[in-house]
């Protein structure tokens, strides 16, 4: 039996081994605003139900274990009262996981990550249209937990509404699990998706991607490219140089004579391929090998 002392371990390697072990945990992407009606986005995995009357969730946002930050989404909760809780399933999980970028203050994560605001009926903060459910809160409480990086701060949420995409919902208009096919986050990159099992998505702490924004207009209105396909190819930091490209192309005839036909929607399949095998900077060369004529 390995033994850990919580007084005498770093905060990091704590950090690790709590989550690692108290999991799987559902995902709260909260969308909030400031007093200033700046819009915020961010997810958080330490958040659960605690309550059903009266309908409390909470969600825990914790201090930054390298310097003590705190993020823009917990003092816009101790500022407006009113955050929006998003569930988060498979098909938005990588524009979630984008979301979640330390982007500066003001930058709008809804732009960045793709996804669509949807107004709310009784709090400022929009929702996330994508979201198969959308919680409208009032913040009751901030707890905090300590003074030290790492430490958390407890948001507690008196739920006002509930809106549940009718997609969800089996014959007897209750939630499907398998339909909502909801996420969880694990350990490291480790993710859970309820009705398959464990899968990863790489964290973006070390990188400030471009944004799925910032992707040329045909790849974001792709018929084909879903929103985790966009949400992987807006997580690079700046596009592949044209000698990659160059040198990635020039040996694959079949992808030679894609180009000449100028199929986009086969295209944007062969990038979709790569993406599904984690190959980002492979899929980018497809997508722009052929930028002038193709995209």
């Amino acid at each position: 039996m390995k033994t850990l002392d919580a007084k005498s371990i770093s905060a990091r390697e704590l950090y690790a081994n709590l989550t690692g072990a108290v999991s799987p945990r559902p995902i709260a992407l909260v969308s909030s605003v400031d007093t200033e009606g700046v819009v915020n986005l961010a997810p958080f995995s330490f958040f659960n139900l605690f309550s059903a009357q009266p309908p409390t969730v909470i969600f825990s946002c914790v201090d930054s274990l390298r310097n003590g930050s705190s993020k823009d989404t917990l003092y816009n909760a101790l500022e407006t009262k009113e955050v929006v809780i998003n569930m988060v399933n498979y098909n938005m999980v990588q524009q979630t996981s984008l979301s979640s970028t330390a982007y500066a203050k003001g930058v709008n994560e809804f732009i960045k990550a793709g996804f669509t605001p949807l107004e709310s009926l009784e709090v400022k903060p929009p929702r996330v249209e994508e979201s198969p459910i959308q919680l409208e809160c009032k913040v009751e409480e901030v707890i905090k937990l300590g003074e030290e990086n790492g430490a958390g701060n407890l948001v507690v949420c008196r739920v006002l509404k509930m809106h549940i995409n009718k997609e969800v919902l089996d014959e007897n208009e209750v939630i499907d699990p398998y339909k909502l096919d909801i996420v969880s986050r694990l350990g490291g990159n480790y993710y859970g998706r309820a009705r398959e099992g464990l899968f990863e998505v790489t964290k973006p702490t070390t990188n400030l991607g471009i944004g799925v924004d910032a992707l040329p207009e045909s790849i974001r209105n792709s018929s084909v490219l879903t929103g985790n396909d966009l949400g992987k190819l807006g997580n690079i930091e700046q596009f592949p140089e044209a000698e990659i490209i160059e040198a990635y192309v020039a040996d694959k005839s079949e992808l030679q004579e894609l180009f000449k036909s100028n199929d986009v929607e086969r295209l944007h399949r062969y990038a979709q391929d790569l993406l599904q095998d984690d190959e980002v900077e492979a899929a980018w060369c497809v997508l722009l090998g052929k930028v002038k004529e193709i995209i």
